[in-house]
């Protein structure tokens, strides 16, 4: 670390500042240390370094599981801002909902010797668990939650749904369209209830129709069979626009319409949610909203990291996402 700093003429404590992503080291300065570790090909001493600041210098995380595109990406985006901070990762898995579920895999973790933990809590019975737990350790939870505990000494961070949901509403109703659908997502998923109330508030300020169809899950699937039930009503152009609660519910609804002879974006315009890859490359390409799953694993590490330095939860812990414009959506015929 000396040779470093010296290198980067700057102080040890410096050096010690950008290894361990503390936020208080200005973006040249940190460019100048990154510049000299890579020049130099330095390695941190793992076992020393935790001798040093009794850390493991490991961050657990928790998940439920699941596959489901948004959740998986999380967690991803949380292991590369972690590994590229220097941080080592374990992961458990949350299998049960039963009480005391989500205190048993944190107490799991803690034992292991991790510094720190992020919940990714995508369920609300998932977040409610984790109320439950009094952590000794900083937590985490990555979930779109605005019924948190005031009193709760978790930090929560998010990409913030509800704001996706109204832009990408407010741009079907800006094409023109005043009756629009939303196909919304399952039950018991935050990103589902915040989606659903973006777009019930983008409905409101335009003053439009709009119409809540449920689904039952995430998939393709699901999205057909809303499809199905929404092809009479689209054929009748007592819908011309529909927002999908998520990409897969989009492609689905796209496909049971097609079958129909209903087109898109011809007879219908239709918006997702994710920004899933190979959207863009849909016949047509799919109009979403694009999650930056990369700056929210960012925010969950930060999140760790102030809790260590004893500062207040930052400002960035609400990421806002950005509407995708394509060729799906369209102002509608005449």
């Amino acid at each position: 670390m000396a040779d470093v700093a010296a290198e980067a003429g700057v102080s040890h404590q410096t050096v010690s500042r950008v290894l361990n992503g503390h936020a208080y080291v200005r973006d040249d300065t940190r460019e100048r240390v990154l510049a000299a570790i890579r020049a130099l090909g330095y390695r941190p001493n793992q076992a020393a370094r935790t001798l040093a600041t009794s850390r493991s210098a490991t961050v657990g995380i928790v998940t439920t599981g699941t596959t489901h595109y948004g959740p998986a990406s999380t967690v991803l985006a949380i292991e590369e801002a972690a590994r590229a901070g220097g941080y080592f990762v374990s992961i458990a898995a949350l299998d049960s909902r039963e009480p005391g579920a989500a205190a048993a895999v944190l107490d799991q973790l803690i034992t292991q010797g991790v510094d720190g933990i992020v919940v990714v809590a995508p369920l609300v019975d998932v977040a409610r668990l984790v109320d439950e737990v009094s952590p000794r350790i900083p937590v985490v939870v990555v979930a779109a939650r605005r019924d948190a505990p005031e009193d709760s000494p978790v930090r929560y961070v998010a990409v913030d749904q509800r704001a996706g949901s109204v832009r990408a509403t407010t741009h079907l109703a800006d094409l023109g369209h005043e009756r629009i659908a939303h196909i919304e997502g399952p039950t018991g998923w935050f990103d589902a209830i915040e989606r659903s109330r973006g777009f019930s508030d983008a409905i409101d300020r335009a003053g439009v129709q709009g119409t809540i169809v449920p689904a039952q899950g995430w998939s393709a699937r699901h999205g057909y069979e809303v499809g199905v039930r929404l092809a009479e009503d689209v054929g009748r152009g007592r819908i011309t626009a529909v927002f999908a609660g998520n990409d897969y519910l989009a492609l689905g609804a796209t496909r049971a319409l097609w079958e129909r002879g209903i087109r898109v974006p011809e007879d219908v315009s239709i918006a997702g949610f994710d920004d899933i890859d190979g959207s863009g490359f849909l016949v047509p390409s799919l109009t979403t909203v694009r999650q930056p799953f990369a700056r929210l694993g960012a925010a969950a590490v930060r999140g760790l990291i102030e809790a260590w330095d004893g500062a207040e939860a930052s400002d960035g812990a609400t990421i806002e996402p950005e509407v995708v414009v394509r060729e799906s959506t369209v102002p509608p015929r005449g």
